[in-house]
Order: C-alpha cells, then sequence, then structure tokens
C-alpha cells in the first residue's frame, strides 16, 4: 500500500496550494458518514497537496465572479489510485481554471475505498445532492451540472456518469487520463486493487468496468489523455469512447502524443486542452451538444 501512494503522490507534485481569501474545506457528511471505509481515522495524512487514507470526506466550494458566473458547474474528483486525493493540482488548480471561464466547481476530497467498493460512490451521489438543493443559492442550473475525474478519480466520474439515478446523474463527464476498466487488461493494477481488493468476485469487475455500463442515458464525455501515458493504459479512454459511440451518446476523445500520465512539467498541449474544453462546455450550455 505505502508504494501505491507514493507512486501517486509523485504524480501530484509540483501543486500549489489555497492562497488566502479561498475557500476552506466543508464536511460532507456534517454528523459523519454513516459507513465506515475500514481505515483508522488516524492513518489520514495531509502535506497541503495530497491528502492520505482519507476517511472524513469534505470539499471545497469555489464561486465564479458574478460577472463571469454562466450557471454552469463541475464535481472535481481528483486522482489518486484509489489510496489518496491528489486535491491541489487536480481539483484546487482546477476549480480555479473553471472559474475563470464562469464555472462553478467543487472538489471532492472522497474517502478511500480499502477494499470497500461503494464507499467513493457514496461521496460523489452526496455530492450531486448538495449541489443540487443548493442550486438556486449558487446561482447553478440544476440541469447543468458536471462531473469531472482525474485518472482514478476519471474512474470515479465515469461510475457515476454510468451507474446513477436521475437525482444524482451527471449532466456531463469530463475524463482526464482516467482508468476505466476493471478487466484485467487494461486496467491500471493499483486502482483496482485499492477499489476492489486484490482477488474480486468476477461481478464486481464487470460493474466497475464503466465501458461495460454504458447504455444509451449515459451523458456526453469528453476525454482527453497522453498518447505516451505509462500508469494507465490508453486503452482506458478509447474504450470508453467506443461504448459511448456505440451507444449513440455524444463524446470527443483529445489524444496528444505527449505528456505521459499527470501532465506533470512541460506539457506541451495545454493551450490546446484547454480551448478544447471550454469550447465543449460552452456548446453544452448552448443545447449543441445533448
Amino acid at each position: 500500500m505505502k508504494r501505491i501512494f507514493v507512486t501517486f503522490a509523485a504524480l501530484c507534485a509540483a501543486a500549489t496550494v489555497l492562497t488566502a481569501g479561498e475557500p476552506s474545506p466543508r464536511l460532507l457528511y456534517p454528523d459523519g458518514p454513516k459507513t465506515s471505509n475500514g481505515i483508522d481515522p488516524s492513518a489520514t495524512a495531509d502535506n497541503g497537496e495530497v491528502r492520505f487514507a482519507v476517511t472524513t470526506p469534505d470539499y471545497y466550494v469555489f464561486l465564479p465572479e458574478e460577472g463571469k458566473a454562466n450557471g454552469q458547474a463541475v464535481v472535481v474528483c481528483p486522482g489518486g489510485g484509489y489510496g489518496c486525493v491528489c486535491y491541489a493540482r487536480e481539483g484546487l488548480d482546477v476549480a480555479r481554471w473553471l472559474n475563470e471561464q464562469g464555472v462553478a466547481a467543487f472538489v471532492l476530497r472522497y474517502r478511500m475505498p480499502n477494499g470497500h467498493h461503494e464507499i467513493p460512490m457514496e461521496d460523489v451521489r452526496r455530492m450531486f445532492r448538495i449541489v443540487r438543493d443548493s442550486a438556486e443559492r449558487w446561482k447553478i442550473d440544476p440541469a447543468q451540472v458536471g462531473i469531472m475525474g482525474f485518472s482514478a478519480g476519471g474512474h470515479l466520474a465515469s461510475t457515476a456518469a454510468t451507474q446513477s439515478d436521475a437525482a444524482t446523474r451527471p449532466d456531463f463527464a469530463v475524463l482526464i487520463y482516467p482508468v476505466i476498466t476493471m478487466q484485467d487488461r487494461p486496467t491500471q493494477w493499483d486502482t483496482r486493487n485499492n477499489l476492489l481488493g486484490p482477488q474480486p468476485d468476477a461481478a464486481l469487475v464487470e460493474r466497475y468496468s464503466s465501458e461495460r455500463q454504458v447504455t444509451p442515458q449515459t451523458p456526453p464525455a469528453f476525454i482527453a489523455l497522453s498518447d505516451d501515458d505509462e500508469v494507465v493504459p490508453t486503452r482506458n479512454s478509447t474504450l470508453f469512447y467506443d461504448a459511448l459511440k456505440a451507444n449513440g451518446v455524444a463524446a470527443e476523445l483529445h489524444i496528444y502524443p505527449t505528456g505521459r500520465h499527470g501532465w506533470i512539467g512541460d506539457f506541451t498541449y495545454w493551450d490546446e486542452y484547454h480551448g478544447a474544453l471550454s469550447r465543449w462546455l460552452g456548446q453544452l450550455r448552448e443545447g449543441k451538444i445533448k
């Protein structure tokens, strides 16, 4: 387990942190979660960029300036192999960028499953209920609430897109270098082991292979990754894209030549990626993508 934490924490390096005047985290369950992931709370640690062994989930609320707000909202699920949450680079930084686009952002520091596979989705569903219940107060269109996930957070986001009821289903999904499948090939093994355990039942493997859960009711998706990703096999993204298209779901896939996993350091394609995602979000708001 320690090796898994070190691997994904390294991919979260070079993060930025909250500055004065920015939001503080809010408890997802003010009275405490009703279920436990079996992790000793004393094991939870936080270095200001990555939160390890999360047992008490929380979230940050980032609202755009009133003059920029367009009513769209995104629940952001950082990655970390279901062993930690890389909430600075793949959460806070992302929320700031979304605010610049006029989009409200909610960075979820979800609980680690520790083999309790339902735990992360419990937190996502709770987050969606909070956002939609507070839509009027936060000036959000409840029919324009999407989800965005990175790596294992991308698996969580794809699970939300394919396995949620009407009240908690995202209206769109943004998946960045996501884990998608739990099948032996081409899963990401650390992520699978943390979610399902080392010897999962075949039915659980099927259930959490998101490419096998797509239906015509699955919301539109934007998928982006690098061709040289050394952590999550690129086939994860193409499997999900193929499944979306087979079910008549609107989807957009971007594969950048370089960038590896996590887009650490000198990622050449920030402008192309940001431009494409900003355009796609705008098309959703305008009803051009359904």
